[in-house]
Parts: structure tokens; C-alpha cells; sequence
């Protein structure tokens, strides 16, 4: 295995010591061509996808010991966040075209701007709005243009109606990470589980990263803007940590909230460094360990949604609060949200805490106990026999 100052000094020669903003994939797979041995490269995770989870040699975990090391080191881990916080390629070819229309349409994500608002709406429409490499690539493209389309002050995040027979016309808001992708090999551990949490998630959370790359772990001289959630059905897994980054979240009186990851056998994002803030730590280890699941007209629920209304007060209440939001103005507003943030969740916490994540997650993903899971707790194996 190649030491700490291995891989720290192929960041520095990748990225040019520093002066390249890469992306987590781009700086895996370019070290990987550049230093034979030191990562897997692009080539050979692909063959891997081709096989079951439970049929892979684990080459992920190579990545996942890198990351870590990366992100344990303060000036070149505050690169890299700083790299991921930076618009999307895709974001950018999209940007003028939205401008002039108000919308587009990402095949699992559609945005539209309506008035100061942008709305995104989500629409993996063939799983219930689970999550899978491409749609999470998808909602941090409509994330980038809400936070940078200068007419838009504020975004949302709301379910589309689905299609299945047993849910149609339903809205459903998220259902967690697509289990029958990750049983079959196909969810990536760098562009789903890494990039998901330092690109898409965060930039709900920290807006996009400053211009001047030498403001280091400052929050200063971000774009930032809220964001609401409109909750209807159920907010699972990966669509319930969503949560704990919203500014306001609005549920229907009959949905629930849940983090079933330890059924699943990986570890949610970054729910358990940011549930216990708002749950208390005593109940987040009951969702964490025990997949409790909480109602959100309930005294627990209420304390992940700002408010709870009927099903047909949703749209509205969203609408309402979306202008409220932004009404007084955002100067003081993202004034206050940083300030909450930072005494929250500093971005060395942060940093500090995606370096244990992405060696965790990375040995999760290759446990046995995660086939065992997804096949006693969910049946994904009896599902695709039928």
C-alpha cells in the first residue's frame, strides 16, 4: 500500500500544487494514468461495474483510503472541497439557455423558474425517485443553475407525480439511493457516494464555492441561496438527509421520514454528523442503528419539517414560504444562514468528517454484510428472480 506522502504528492503534481480544480473522478483518474499502482484507473472500475457488488475485488477501497488521506489535510482537503464547490462543465453549457427560457430538462430533474423561485422537480420517475449516479449528476446541474441564474433568489425541491401503477399520479419526494443499482455493481463510490456529498449536497448547503481559490476554508464570497423542500409521501435515505440541509422544509400531514442505511449496511452521507442537531443524539441513534422511521405530524417529525399541512396545501404553503424567504431582501438573510453555519458545521468539521467517511464508506460498500442486507431486509435478489 503507497504511504501518506504518496498520495498526497500525486495530488500536488495532478493538480499542479494546487493551481487545477479537478473534481473527485477527474483527480482519481488522472493520478491513476499518471502513477500506475496508486489507484485504479478509469478502465478497470468500469470492467467492475460490469459484475455484482458482491463479485468485485474492492478496488474502490484503494480510492476511498486516498480521499481520505486527501481530505485529512487541511490546506489540500480545502482544495478539494473548494474544486467541488465549483459549477458543474454541464452546468455552465446550460446557463444561457436557461437564462432566456426558464427551464429545462434533465430527463430525472427538470427545472423551471418561476418568478424569483427556481423549481426543481424530481422525476426518476421508473424507481420512485431513487437515487443512482445520473440523477444525482442531474440534480447538481439544476443546483448550479438555481444558484446561478441571478433572477433566481431562492430554489425547491419537490417530487413529481409518478407513474408506477401501484403510485400513479402519487408525488413522491425521494426513496434513498437506488438499492437494485447498488446490488448489481452500478453505483459508484467516487461520482455517487463522494461527489454526491461534496458537489450536489453541499452546494444546497454552502452555495458554490468562491472565485478566489486562496480564500481557503472561508465562508466568505460564496454563492449562496435557500433552499425549501416539499415533502409528500416519504423522504428516505439519501432524500431525508437532503433534508438537514434545507432552510424550510414543508411536509404533507401523512408522509414520514426515515434513514434505513443501516438495513442497507452503508453509512448516509453526512446524517450522522448533522441529524443529532436537529433530532438530539439519543434519537438520531435510534434512526441510525435502528432505521426508526418518523411520522411527520408527530412530535419527532416536526422537528425535520417547519410545518406539516394537508396534501392539498403543499404547493401553496411552499409558494408562500418561497417569497416570504426572499422578500425582505437576501443580504441579511445569507448573512444569517452563514452565520448559522458556521457555528453549526465550520468547513474543517466538514472536511474533517468526509475523511473518515470516504474510508468507511468505501470498506461499507465491500462488506459482506451489505449483500446480506440488501437481500434479507429488501429482497433485492427474490425481486429480480420474479
Amino acid at each position: 500500500m503507497r504511504t501518506t506522502v504518496d498520495a498526497l504528492s500525486a495530488l500536488d503534481q495532478v493538480t499542479d500544487g494546487g493551481r487545477r480544480d479537478l473534481r473527485c473522478a477527474e483527480l482519481a483518474y488522472e493520478a491513476a494514468q499518471q502513477f500506475p499502482g496508486l489507484l485504479p484507473t478509469r478502465a478497470e472500475i468500469d470492467e467492475e461495474r460490469s459484475h455484482l457488488q458482491k463479485d468485485k475485488q474492492g478496488l474502490e477501497i484503494r480510492q476511498g483510503e486516498f480521499f481520505a488521506r486527501v481530505l485529512a489535510d487541511s490546506t489540500r482537503g480545502h482544495r478539494l472541497i473548494g474544486a467541488m464547490g465549483r459549477p458543474l462543465r454541464q452546468s455552465i453549457d446550460r446557463l444561457q439557455d436557461f437564462q432566456q427560457s426558464g427551464y429545462t430538462d434533465l430527463g430525472t430533474v427538470e427545472l423551471e423558474r418561476r418568478g424569483r423561485i427556481g423549481w426543481i422537480t424530481l422525476k426518476n420517475l421508473s424507481s420512485l425517485n431513487a437515487e443512482d449516479d445520473a440523477s444525482t449528476r442531474n440534480l447538481e446541474i439544476a443546483v448550479d443553475l438555481v444558484l446561478l441564474d441571478p433572477e433566481i433568489e431562492a430554489g425547491v425541491l419537490r417530487g413529481a407525480p409518478m407513474t408506477h401503477a401501484k403510485h400513479l399520479g402519487r408525488r413522491i419526494f425521494g426513496s434513498g439511493i437506488n438499492l437494485t443499482d447498488l446490488y448489481h455493481g452500478k453505483i459508484s463510490f467516487i461520482e455517487f457516494m463522494l461527489e454526491r456529498e461534496l458537489g450536489c449536497v453541499s452546494k444546497m448547503y454552502r452555495g458554490l464555492s468562491p472565485e478566489d481559490s486562496s480564500m481557503g476554508d472561508l465562508e466568505e464570497g460564496r454563492t449562496e441561496k435557500p433552499f425549501l423542500a416539499a415533502v409528500e409521501a416519504w423522504a428516505i435515505g439519501g432524500a431525508c438527509q437532503w433534508l438537514l440541509v434545507m432552510d424550510v422544509v414543508v411536509a404533507e400531514r401523512d408522509s414520514y421520514f426515515s434513514l434505513p442505511a443501516r438495513n442497507e449496511g452503508i453509512v448516509p452521507g453526512c446524517a450522522p454528523m448533522r441529524l443529532p442537531r436537529f433530532i438530539g443524539e439519543r434519537l438520531a441513534r435510534q434512526a441510525l442503528f435502528m432505521s426508526r422511521v418518523f411520522p411527520a405530524d408527530s412530535a419527532e417529525g416536526r422537528l425535520l419539517a417547519d410545518h406539516v399541512v394537508d396534501r392539498d396545501e403543499i404547493e401553496s404553503t411552499v409558494r408562500r414560504l418561497a417569497e416570504d424567504l426572499t422578500a425582505p431582501g437576501r443580504t441579511s438573510l445569507l448573512a444569517n444562514r452563514r452565520a448559522l453555519r458556521i457555528a453549526a458545521e465550520p468547513l474543517d468539521l466538514f472536511r474533517r468528517y468526509m475523511a473518515t467517511y470516504a474510508v468507511e464508506q468505501a470498506r461499507c460498500l465491500y462488506s459482506p454484510a451489505l449483500i446480506d442486507n440488501l437481500e434479507r431486509n429488501w429482497g433485492v435478489r427474490d425481486r429480480q428472480s420474479q
